[in-house]
């Protein structure tokens, strides 16, 4: 007679009802599937094979775009996803109505934050890059382009107290040509350099006088006129503001003097005893530039 293997009964009864719970389990986890739920992980950035990574834990649509959830960011930052309310809210107060790609703002969208600043434009992987535009809670506006969070290329920048610049920007500061309007009338077109006036430029001052000429560091330096409003003129060399070195000065009778000045007094040599004294001369600096950058 042959020997058989006999399972115990009660080992038996424990592999049935393992094998049934492993079942069961399976049907929970194909139900729960096929209900939409997830548990994502997203490489920050693809490309790098040392990214961190974001991930979600909530309910999917059919085409895959989130419905329900909680991303859980790299860094720390949290988010409720609601479809049915089209916003994501994240733990620091900010919210955000737009479109997603890998868990991060990606694509047109609008962002709420907590201090009350609105910014809507273009995203890419997280940041505020393309085209938008920024609403300070103080009031003060920026349209224009953006990289990185930071104001960049072409845009306009409106304070609230009606100053205006339009012109270029790079990383925050104001580089290129542009025009700065004061809320007081005053007018400066000209290059920025690193949010200051520098290279060729024209000012226009609230009282109608005007610089046209080249700008160093924030002051008017080298070759320029300074026109004053009633129709006087220097063309000359210029260091420190003011008219030092070789220039020509007119009066608004014709009259001419050609010759060297210093800190903006003629030096008086042989033959120039009868030369008139020159007006006052505008300071470029009355005005600040100071723009709020993007958070």
């Amino acid at each position: 007679m042959e020997n058989k293997s006999i399972i115990p009964k009660p080992i038996l009864i424990l592999i049935i009802i393992i094998a049934a719970a492993a079942l069961a389990v399976g049907v929970v986890i194909l139900g729960l599937y096929a209900y939409g739920v997830r548990y994502l992980t997203i490489p920050v950035d693809p490309n790098d094979e040392n990214t961190e990574y974001n991930k979600f834990f909530g309910v999917v649509d059919r085409d895959g775009d989130l419905y329900r959830g909680r991303i859980i960011y790299a860094d720390g930052l949290t988010a409720n996803v609601d479809a049915k309310t089209g916003t994501i809210s994240y733990s620091n107060g900010d919210t955000y109505d737009g479109t997603l790609t890998n868990l991060q703002r990606d694509g047109h969208g609008t962002l709420h934050y907590a201090n009350g600043d609105t910014y809507e434009g273009d995203f890419k992987m997280g940041e505020i890059t393309g085209h938008g535009k920024y609403v300070y809670s103080n009031g003060d506006t920026y349209e224009g382009g953006f990289l990185d969070g930071q104001k960049h290329g072409e845009g306009t920048y409106t304070w609230a107290n009606g100053s205006v610049y339009v012109g270029g920007f790079d990383h925050d500061k104001k580089n290129g040509e542009g025009k700065y309007s004061w809320a007081d009338g005053s007018v400066y077109e000209g290059e920025y350099k690193l949010d200051i006036k520098d290279g060729k430029g024209k000012y226009t001052y609230v009282n109608g006088d005007v610089y046209e000429g080249e700008f160093k560091a924030d002051i008017r330096s080298g070759k320029g006129t300074y026109t004053w409003a009633n129709g006087e003129s220097y063309t000359g060399d210029f260091a420190n503001n003011t008219p030092n070195g070789e220039g020509t000065y007119t009066w608004t009778t014709g009259r001419t003097y050609t010759g060297h000045f210093v800190n903006g007094e003629i030096v008086r040599t042989e033959g120039t005893d009868d030369a008139g004294d020159i007006g006052d001369i505008g300071d470029t600096n009355t005005n600040t530039d100071n723009s709020t950058a993007a958070e």
